[in-house]
């Protein structure tokens, strides 16, 4: 009786988790979308029949309210529909009965988007319609896999880059694997080197032997995120407050580069905020910025007048009441040693290092174990 009700439980529909602003952009998105094809369309055939298909709703669908999916990616929407459409095109001309072809080419054409890696869900009403289209599709033939499937595909997408790029804040195409060790080495990034690992994540998507609708990338991602957030849980929350340091050497942006580098050399600093009159942070001012020959000994030094002429201006602040946890994939992914802390009116309160977040963490360990 409960594996029956389990069972029945899957009718139910599940939530959708997307915020209202994602629904509104996919609706909007996919309005455009596919008026932007379909001028675009009938701009290049005129009124030729046909110069805009049904299953370009719902490519529309996958690219515009799940553009993360794998689905939705540029080669499975233009090549998953392309391929379709021959497989589509050679059935109806080769099996005598639609029925039968209609059924063939659907099947056919997820066999060649598993093979081609292009899966999409669409192309199977692509190649549905090459058989069951009328004496208008049949009399165009394998023209109709250029156009307009590949044409009405090209658009749809070209909309997706522009519409997607605008209007969410994530990329669209979605990356699909990780960026690699920043270093170009071959090392995991540190914060994969405790936890779970990739070989974990393949091992227990191999298990579960069901395709998933996501990338293994987004996976890892998302399963990284709730351990970090656990171990927030876990931690207390202590934040940038806690273990700043509150006495910053800071620069101006008047100095020499000679000054800036007698300040880090006496006070052995690897860095220094660069503020104004008020204490405001204008920019920061590093080892690195400050040496033009490294190879040279005793390395040379800029010859630029002042310091905001070497200073880097987009710097990354963080504020006082940022938890550490937030804080830990800056310095051991983005490889970041050193972050200003900032109030609201962006005055440098505190400097964030490497070893203050190293303490922070040690401290928590011992706590734990005390309290164990």
């Amino acid at each position: 009786m409960n594996d029956v009700m389990l069972w029945l439980r899957g009718f139910v529909p599940q939530p959708v988790l997307a915020p209202w602003r994602e629904r509104a952009v996919a609706c909007l998105g996919a309005c455009a979308g596919l008026l932007f094809t379909a001028w675009f369309s009938r701009l290049t055939f005129g009124e030729a029949n046909p110069w805009f298909i049904a299953p370009m709703g719902a490519s529309a669908v996958l690219l515009f309210a799940v553009p993360a999916s794998p689905l939705a990616q540029p080669w499975s929407v233009i090549g998953g529909n392309l391929v379709s459409a021959l497989i589509g095109v050679a059935c109806a001309s080769l099996v005598p009965d639609k029925s039968a072809a209609a059924a063939l080419a659907v099947a056919l054409a997820i066999c060649a988007m598993f093979a081609l890696r292009c899966l999409h869900p669409p192309g199977g009403a692509v190649a549905f319609t090459a058989v069951m289209g009328g004496p208008a599709v049949h009399e165009l033939g394998y023209r109709f896999a250029l156009s307009p499937v590949t044409v009405n595909s090209l658009f749809l997408v070209a909309a997706a880059l522009v519409l997607n790029n605008l209007l969410r804040h994530h990329r669209y195409p979605h990356p699909a694997y990780p960026p690699g060790n920043r270093h170009g080495a071959t090392d995991r990034a540190p914060a994969e080197r405790l936890g779970f690992n990739r070989a974990d994540l393949d091992a227990a998507l191999k298990d579960h032997d069901e395709l998933l609708d996501v990338s293994e990338y987004d996976l890892e991602q998302i399963f990284r995120d709730v351990e970090l957030r656990a171990w927030r849980r876990r931690s207390g929350g202590a934040r940038c407050k806690d273990i700043m340091a509150r006495d910053v050497i800071v620069a101006r942006p008047e100095m020499t580069p000679a000054g800036a580098w007698m300040l880090l050399d006496r006070h052995e600093l690897r860095a220094l905020p660069v503020v104004n009159e008020h204490r405001e942070i204008v920019g920061i001012i590093t080892l690195r910025d400050l040496i033009a020959s490294p190879d040279a000994n005793p390395p040379q030094l800029v010859t630029q007048p002042f310091v905001s002429d070497v200073m880097s201006r987009g710097m990354q602040v963080t504020s006082p009441e940022q938890t550490v946890a937030e804080l830990v994939p800056l310095f051991s992914d983005e490889g970041f040693h050193h972050l200003p802390v900032v109030d609201a009116s962006r005055r440098v309160v505190g400097m964030v290092t490497q070893s203050d977040i190293i303490a922070a963490m040690f401290r928590d360990k011992l706590e734990s174990a005390g309290r164990a």
